[in-house]
């Protein structure tokens, strides 16, 4: 639809202030003023109309007079939305009870925390009146989805409809909660999933011993669906150009011919490679949630990346010769270092460096 490729357009352009400005930005006033009230003017609030745009809302809690909420957003001369802000270097997960609070004495059905690059919406699915524990909706200015654009449109002052956002809340809520729990058993299958799997193909009594055995079994088997999966995809897009190719060139109607790109037509993921992924992914997620780390692979190094972006990469896998490096970039992006490998699991020994790659972004 024209209103989300529009708004994408400006929440990516956002995000290349964010990226230019945010070294500048050192407290959570100037992270205000320069990333979230940019970021409510494109939803097309003004941030400028007190009537509609509430900073410094004040939000008694209990004997605790005085609290006051950054920005809430009134609708109907009723507030809507409220929202709590933090400086774009902090984890925002760690002040979601701050948000809780608020949400309980005010009549919003909606709250969001953020740093300005990372948005979580709120709203109370399980109980009334009280906030959910977990967001329904994730906006990251760093990683923007088409599906998470289409939710946002719904925030939009032109859109706004609490009943239409409460209509696809509950489904995005448990969406994402299935999905990361889906995640969570890819990289460390649990006894009870890797008991119901092999229930279905083994009638013998499952031991502990067999057990593990089993879990080994099913990391690979993982490992090499996925694998399987990606290159049946990637030879998929490479048939369709060579079909568009070879169309008669007198048909009015085709579109210019695709050329092959050699080199895509090389990459070939590998099961290595894809463990060592995984192997990194469960180190980082100590500091950042898995869903903001993403891989793409080349003819040269399979890289892996915050938000999938290539200016923040957190390693490198060099798999393809004789020997195996991981090249770490804990010095910063422009200052790289290639370590040997003897096995997949000395990745887990340069725990501290990876964890301080991804502190640095």
């Amino acid at each position: 639809m024209e209103i989300e490729a529009e708004l994408k357009g400006k929440l990516e352009q956002l995000y290349n202030r964010v990226e230019s400005l945010k070294d500048q930005i050192n407290t959570e006033e100037a992270t205000k003023n320069a990333f979230i009230m940019p970021f409510l003017q494109i939803l097309g609030y003004d941030v400028f109309n007190p009537t509609e745009v509430i900073p410094e809302y004040v939000a008694d809690i209990g004997t605790k007079k005085g609290e006051k909420v950054d920005y809430v957003i009134k609708k109907d001369d009723q507030v809507v939305i409220i929202i709590e802000c933090k400086h774009w270097k902090e984890n925002i997960n760690a002040h979601n009870s701050q948000l809780h609070r608020y949400y309980h004495v005010t009549d919003a059905r909606f709250g969001i925390i953020t740093n300005g690059i990372v948005y979580d919406f709120f709203t109370d699915l399980e109980k009334p009146n009280i906030m959910d524990n977990n967001p329904f909706l994730t906006v990251n200015l760093a990683n923007l989805k088409d599906s998470t654009i289409k939710e946002l449109v719904k925030f939009t002052k032109a859109t706004f409809s609490i009943d239409n956002i409460l209509e696809s809340a509950e489904a995005l809520k448990y969406v994402r909660a299935l999905k990361n729990e889906f995640e969570k058993e890819i990289q460390e299958p649990s006894d009870d999933f890797i008991k119901l799997l092999a229930r279905r193909f083994f009638d013998k009594q499952i031991t502990a011993g067999r057990l593990e055995i089993f879990r080994g079994y099913l990391k690979r088997a993982m490992t090499s669906y996925f694998n399987d999966s990606i290159n049946t995809r990637l030879k998929t897009a490479l048939d369709i150009n060579e079909g568009k190719a070879l169309q008669p060139k007198e048909d009015p109607v085709s579109p210019e011919p695709m050329v092959e790109d050699d080199d895509e037509s090389r990459i070939i993921t590998t099961e290595e490679e894809l463990e060592g992924f995984q192997i990194v992914k469960a180190i980082v997620r100590e500091k950042v949630p898995a869903s903001r780390i993403a891989y793409r692979d080349t003819i040269s190094y399979f890289g892996i990346l915050l938000d999938d972006n290539n200016r923040k990469p957190i390693c490198r896998l060099h798999f393809n010769g004789a020997k195996k490096y991981i090249e770490f970039f804990d010095k910063g992006k422009d200052s790289s270092e290639k370590v040997l490998l003897d096995s997949l699991d000395d990745i887990y020994t340069h725990k501290e460096r990876l964890l301080h790659t991804v502190e640095i972004y």
